[in-house]
């Protein structure tokens, strides 16, 4: 499938970073199992923050260090499924998955306080939206992929910014929460808002908007930064990306923009829902409140 046969086990699964995520799993397994006792008002972790920490992980590898790293080089579609993943997805998993006790342990480094300030709601939404936006301008986007330190540094700014993106909406922390849940609703809103010009841009270009993935000698080059091997050598083997892809180039980028939308879309609806059930209930609640103490007033008076 894809040709992925062509590949070697190291090009597929990149040992290094299967090695990495396996040992954060297990330092995160011995912090909130065996050595939770050295954290100060630490309390159990329970399977479910356990399950969505670890799901995180693998999801994470999976897209940035498994088969899909390989394919989102061939097809523009899986490119957005790892965009999507790694920066939509995976961060509220880690950022939920991570213990109050553990949170407050780090947030409470000085630089840490010092840097409160970046995350206010706005300039958080700028930050990850312009970035994602400017990395899909086509230029932009192929600069990145043939630089290796470029797309380095710029992946990891993309993941940081995403963290801080969802921080004013899955605020792990109480002392920490920004937003009321009216405003994180709106908030969720703007979100959906600032991603939607990139989105629209892919989605309803009807030419091929980037050279990674038509332009055979771009692609061979930038696959030389992904698996090992002369570029070259991958040119001369597979011709260009059109081996690997099912579908043109134009098609292929469109089904890519309308991916990360819809799931996009879905995960900032399923959390709007969620904010809003909470808050629902939290009226609901203060609304009882408010009746039985009044009733009980007139009680009091007869």
């Amino acid at each position: 499938m894809f040709g992925l046969e062509q590949f070697t086990f190291a090009d597929l699964w990149s040992p290094l970073i299967l090695v990495a995520a396996v040992l954060i799993i297990i330092l995160y397994l011995g912090l909130t199992g065996p050595f939770r006792s050295r954290f100060e008002r630490s309390e159990p972790v329970g399977a479910w923050k356990k399950f969505m920490f670890i799901i995180g992980i693998v999801l994470l590898y999976l897209v940035q260090g498994g088969p899909i790293n390989v394919m989102s080089h061939m097809m523009f579609t899986f490119h957005m499924v790892m965009m999507s993943v790694s920066y939509i997805i995976v961060p509220p998993l880690l950022m939920l998955g991570m213990p109050s006790w553990l949170w407050r342990y780090l947030l409470d480094r000085p630089v840490m306080r010092k840097l409160k300030w970046a995350m206010h709601p706005i300039l958080t939404a700028l930050l990850f939206n312009v970035l994602f936006s400017f990395y899909h301008v086509p230029a932009v986007h192929d600069y990145v992929m043939l630089n290796y330190g470029v797309h380095i540094i710029y992946y990891i700014a993309l993941f940081i910014t995403s963290v801080m993106m969802w921080w004013p909406i899955v605020t792990p922390v109480p002392e920490w929460v920004i937003l009321t849940d009216v405003k994180k609703m709106g908030y969720i809103f703007l979100n959906g808002m600032l991603i939607t010009p990139a989105c629209a841009l892919i989605i309803f270009a009807d030419t091929p908007l980037y050279s990674t993935y038509t332009d055979p000698d771009t692609w061979a080059q930038a696959m030389g930064y992904c698996v090992a091997g002369d570029p070259k050598a991958l040119l001369a083997a597979f011709g260009g990306p059109q081996f690997f892809n099912w579908f043109d180039g134009a098609e292929d980028q469109q089904l890519g923009g309308i991916l990360m939308k819809m799931v996009q879309e879905l995960m900032y609806g399923a959390i709007l829902a969620y904010v809003f059930s909470q808050w629902f209930r939290r009226e609901g609640k203060d609304d009882d409140d408010v009746v039985e103490s009044t009733l009980e007033g007139h009680f009091n008076q007869a």
